[in-house]
């Protein structure tokens, strides 16, 4: 448990330019402090004592704003950064060197039972605000944009935005970096084309338009 901690906390000064310390991320960051609850509880509900790790859920809930069920399934170095809003649900995965941001939910739809949340791969990173909901799967080296509701899998390598979320392959490259704006938008990408289209158009009616008129002129010259 202690050398996870250690890697817990190694992860966010890596992955933090904020941080300072390790005695600032053990005593000021609430994901830190999550995850060391989550931990303690995932341990007891392992062994069968499900109320006394959700009373350490709850607390921790109660004091950082993340609330991670006791019974998911979370890898190491996992980083909840500035932390308020997050929640994961019961049957959740996560892989290793998982990043997410505030304001994530991990949860289910409401229409299906037993395995009911997203399962995470490797080195993902999902941005604030982002809502994953179902019982799908998140590739391993994938991103998910800030805002983005995810509803269906995900491949690997890829990057999902919008609501709801399209996917933008991203093929043969690993995602490292955590750069949550120059992500590709395929919405932007399409209206760039229908207005590439329109003015192609625009230019032809205007091209009509102006044979028309010479025409026009030509045949009263030819009247007079």
């Amino acid at each position: 448990m202690f050398e996870t901690f250690k890697e817990d906390m190694a992860c966010i000064r890596d992955r933090d330019p904020a941080a300072k310390s390790s005695w600032e991320i053990f005593l000021c960051y609430p994901g830190f402090k999550a995850i060391r609850a989550y931990r303690r509880a995932h341990k007891l509900y392992l062994k069968g004592h499900f109320l006394r790790a959700r009373m350490i859920s709850q607390r921790c809930a109660y004091k950082t704003g993340i609330e991670i069920h006791p019974g998911a399934k979370i890898g190491k170095r996992f980083f909840i950064d500035h932390g308020h809003g997050v929640v994961i649900g019961e049957t959740t995965e996560i892989g290793d060197d998982v990043t997410i941001y505030q304001g994530v939910t991990l949860g289910g739809t409401g229409k299906e039972c037993g395995k009911r949340h997203p399962t995470i791969g490797n080195n993902v990173m999902i941005g604030a605000g982002a809502k994953l909901l179902g019982s799908f799967k998140v590739g391993d080296n994938t991103r998910i944009a800030a805002g983005s509701v995810v509803l269906s899998e995900v491949p690997p390598n890829s990057t999902a935005v919008g609501s709801p979320a399209r996917v933008v392959r991203t093929k043969g490259h690993r995602v490292t970096d955590l750069d949550q704006v120059h992500i590709p938008d395929p919405v932007r990408r399409e209206l760039r084309k229908l207005h590439k289209k329109v003015d192609h158009l625009s230019k032809q009616v205007e091209a009509m338009e102006s044979e028309d008129t010479k025409e026009d002129i030509k045949t009263d010259k030819e009247s007079q």
